[in-house]
C-alpha cells in the first residue's frame, strides 16, 4: 500500500494537490485525524475491494489531533507501508492575498489577523515541513504546473495522463449541449433529413456518412477543425484540465453530427488522443 500524507500551510493548495491524486487513480480522504488514518487502513486490507494508493490531507484544522501526525507515520512505516509527505508552502504574502481572495478566515488567526495566524502555522507545521518527502511551493505555479510538479515528485510520469477528450453529437432543438467545453455547428451543411431514402437512417450508418462528407465542405471543416484542435489540446493539457468536452450539433442529433463526431473521433484517435464519442439525443431517433 503507498500513503501520501498532504500537508502544509492553509491556502497552499492542498485541495487541489488533493483532487490530482484522486485523478490519478488515489483514494483522498480530506482533514483526516492522523490516529483514524490508522484504523481506515486496517479496514482497508480486510475488506473485499482492495486500496492501494491513498492520499489523505491532514492539516492544522485536525487541532489537537494533529499532534498525532508523525506518530501515526512511524507507526504506518512499521507495517511496512510506503508512506510519503508532500508538504505544500506558499510566501506570506501569497497566503494572504488567497484568503483576502476567497474571504475565509485562518483557522490560527486570533482577531482575525492572517499573519499572526501564517507566523503561528509555519511554527507548527515545522516538524512535518522537516519530515516531508517533498516540498513544492505553490506561490507562482498554475493548477498544470503543480500538476506536473506533483507527477515529478512521486515517479508519476509514467502514468497516462493524457486529457480525456469526449465528443458528443446532439440535436440543438433538443437542447444546447450544457457541459461541453467547445460546440461546433454543423447545420450549415446539407441535411439528410429532407431525403426521403435517407431520413430514417442515422449518422452512424454508411449512406448517412457517404452523403454528408460527399461534399467538400464537410471534409474542409474536418480537417479545419482538427487543425485547431491539434493546436488547443496541448494547450488546454499545459494548463492543468484532465478532459474536455467537444460538442458537435445539428438540428436533430440524428444525421451530420453523428456522422461528424465519429470522424473526428478517429482522427483524433490516430493522433494518440485518448476519445471517446456518444450521440446524446440518440433517444430521440
Amino acid at each position: 500500500m503507498e500513503v501520501v500524507i498532504i500537508t502544509g500551510m492553509s491556502g497552499a493548495g492542498k485541495t487541489a494537490s488533493s483532487d490530482i491524486f484522486e485523478d490519478l487513480g488515489y483514494y483522498t480522504l480530506d482533514n483526516m485525524p492522523p490516529s483514524l488514518l490508522l484504523s481506515f487502513i486496517d479496514l482497508t486490507t480486510k475488506s473485499k475491494k482492495k486500496i492501494n494508493k491513498i492520499a489523505c490531507v491532514m492539516d492544522i484544522r485536525g487541532g489537537e489531533f494533529f499532534d498525532d501526525l508523525m506518530k501515526s507515520i512511524t507507526l504506518l512505516k512499521n507495517q511496512s507501508i510506503d508512506v510519503r509527505i508532500l508538504y505544500l508552502d506558499a510566501s506570506d504574502a501569497i497566503l494572504i492575498r488567497r484568503y483576502k481572495e476567497h474571504r475565509r478566515p485562518h483557522p490560527l488567526a486570533i482577531n482575525g489577523n492572517i499573519s499572526q495566524g501564517i507566523a503561528n502555522e509555519r511554527e507548527l507545521l515545522s516538524e512535518a515541513r522537516n519530515a516531508a518527502d517533498s516540498i513544492i511551493n505553490t506561490s507562482n505555479l498554475t493548477l498544470g504546473e503543480l500538476r506536473r510538479k506533483i507527477l515529478s515528485a512521486f515517479s508519476l510520469e509514467n502514468v497516462d495522463t493524457r486529457l480525456a477528450i469526449s465528443v458528443v453529437s446532439f440535436g440543438f432543438k433538443h437542447g444546447i449541449l450544457l457541459d461541453a467545453d467547445l460546440i461546433f455547428d454543423v447545420r450549415f451543411l446539407p441535411n439528410p433529413y429532407y431525403i426521403e431514402e435517407l431520413k430514417k437512417s442515422s449518422g452512424l450508418n454508411t449512406n448517412i456518412k457517404e452523403y454528408v462528407f460527399g461534399f467538400d465542405e464537410t471534409n474542409e471543416f474536418l480537417d479545419k477543425l482538427l487543425d485547431m484542435l491539434e493546436f488547443l489540446i496541448p494547450k488546454y493539457a499545459k494548463e492543468g484540465k484532465t478532459n474536455l468536452v467537444i460538442g458537435i450539433g445539428c438540428t436533430g442529433g440524428k444525421h451530420r453530427s453523428v456522422a461528424i463526431a465519429q470522424a473526428l473521433t478517429e482522427k483524433l484517435e490516430g493522433n494518440g488522443e485518448k476519445v471517446y464519442v456518444s450521440h446524446r439525443d440518440q433517444k430521440f431517433w
